[in-house]
């Protein structure tokens, strides 16, 4: 088998580690926090631009500027975790998140708001990894499905309750406090989540510590910028022509960084993305499923979309129309483990098939009815059924052939491919779903035809999963 089955000595050894699962709450405290902060402000985005008098380009960058940052840099963030100990770069994000999310809340203008806000995406981009990496060498391979189902329930919750918890602060007004609740909240979950770690967390780092790849650092993120805010970008621009150009530019930084890591290996230095990962045919047929799954990030926005602005809800009860897929995604990672044990690999193709099965059900049911019914609701929780499977089985599959030494820096790469897949979703989604509305469609049909899209990928994701089940670990 590949050299990277090898398991690499860690200083500590922590793989009998006894507080593993106090560590594990610990852990995803920190991993509830990262896609919650790009999701809530999207609710007080009306509020922050009345509060800050902001245009709507403005607005745009308070969503894009975290996104993009976080998306940037979480290669770098996951190898960072490899160098200085995963412990220690945990703490160093969340106390960043923490003290950046103090300043968006007190912002007095927008541009000060935008720069908090690339500060928190930095922030996640430095503790979002090292939950992962952290899961993957603190818990013995028999218990990794569990402890990855506890990951997945939290990712998928923190996602839908950015929604249902921006609504809920927003007519609440905690404090007398408007959009700005929703960064306040970070606050006194961050103290508590730094405090805990300090005391619970073993800290985990290679018996070798490798050097930092600065040159490396820089290309990557430069070939993911050139890549993502694009994606981010554009559709609200309406795919000017500077967009595609950017995009174009990413594949000669591209190849400049492919040389870069080639040459610090031929060296004997340590590169920032260990390139023999991507010649694993399990590890590179895993981020395309991830990547092709994570487009169901664009289902979050123009759900939203439909029912405020089609439908005529209001931000409460838009969020409260969710609550039937979040029911489905926290139900579904704890039935994880025991179908894992059944299935094998072959959970994946379970969980898509719930997926795209639920969304067909969504799609006869609007069609069928003009407001949501049974059918709706019962395809909602199928779907999220599903979602909360694939995810924890997803990673926890294509992390599983990646030696330890290098968890840090694998994680960083799913991690990319998650914010990757949920960029391209949303921005390839989003333009079919606006599309449709600009050509004279209703929003009930530009909804239907962006949930066949996403279905059409699930299926082919599918697919792809079929080739996975194949190669053997």
């Amino acid at each position: 088998m590949d050299a990277m089955l090898r398991e690499v000595p860690l200083t500590p050894a922590v793989e009998a580690y006894s507080r593993r699962w106090l560590a594990l709450t610990v852990l995803l405290m920190g991993a509830f926090l990262s896609p919650l902060d790009f999701f809530i402000v999207n609710v007080a985005l009306p509020a922050i631009k009345t509060g800050l008098h902001a245009s709507a380009g403005q607005l745009q960058f308070v969503v894009v500027a975290y996104g993009a940052t976080y998306a940037v840099l979480v290669v770098t963030g996951g190898r960072l975790g490899d160098i200085y100990g995963r412990k220690r770069m945990f703490i160093a994000g969340m106390l960043l998140l923490t003290i950046s999310s103090a300043v968006c809340g007190v912002s007095s203008n927008i541009h000060l708001l935008i720069a908090a806000r690339t500060v928190q995406g930095l922030a996640a981009a430095v503790l979002a990894p090292q939950v992962l990496s952290s899961i993957r060498i603190i818990f013995p391979p028999a218990e990794q499905a569990k402890a990855m189902g506890f990951f997945g329930a939290t990712f998928g919750l923190a996602s839908i309750a950015g929604q249902l918890l921006g609504g809920v602060l927003m007519r609440l007004k905690p404090f007398g406090l408007t959009w700005e609740s929703v960064f306040m909240i970070n606050i006194p979950v961050g103290l508590l989540t730094i405090l805990l770690a300090f005391f619970v967390l073993p800290e985990t780092r290679n018996s070798k510590q490798p050097a930092l790849d600065i040159p490396g650092m820089f290309l990557i993120s430069g070939v993911l910028f050139l890549l993502i805010y694009p994606l981010i970008a554009g559709r609200e621009a309406g795919w000017p022509w500077w967009v595609f150009v950017a995009m174009g530019m990413a594949v000669p930084v591209l190849w400049l960084f492919i040389r870069a890591e080639k040459r610090a290996v031929s060296r004997h230095k340590d590169p920032l993305v260990d390139l023999a990962l991507f010649r694993d045919k399990h590890f590179v047929t895993g981020l395309g499923v991830i990547f092709l799954f994570n487009a169901t990030a664009a289902f979050f926005m123009v759900y939203p979309v439909y029912l405020q602005n089609g439908l005529q809800y209001d931000v409460l009860r838009a969020g409260m129309a969710v609550l039937p897929y979040a029911a489905g995604f926290f139900l579904g990672p704890f039935s994880s483990p025991l179908l894992a044990r059944r299935l094998g690999n072959a959970i994946v193709l379970l969980a898509l098939a719930l997926l795209a099965l639920g969304f067909g059900m969504i799609i006869v049911g609007i069609s069928l009815q003009a407001v949501p019914g049974i059918l709706l609701y019962s395809g909602l929780l199928l779907a999220g059924v599903g979602h909360g499977i694939v995810l924890p089985s997803l990673v926890r599959i294509t992390l599983a052939p990646v030696m330890k030494e290098k968890a840090g820096m694998a994680a960083g790469v799913v991690s990319t491919a998650i914010q990757m897949g949920s960029a391209v979703g949303v921005a390839v989604i989003g333009t079919v779903f606006f599309s449709v509305l600009g050509s004279g469609g209703s929003f009930r049909a530009a909804f239907v035809v962006a949930l066949s899209c996403l279905t059409g990928l699930y299926l082919l994701a599918f697919a792809l999963t079929l080739r996975l089940n194949k190669i053997k670990i």
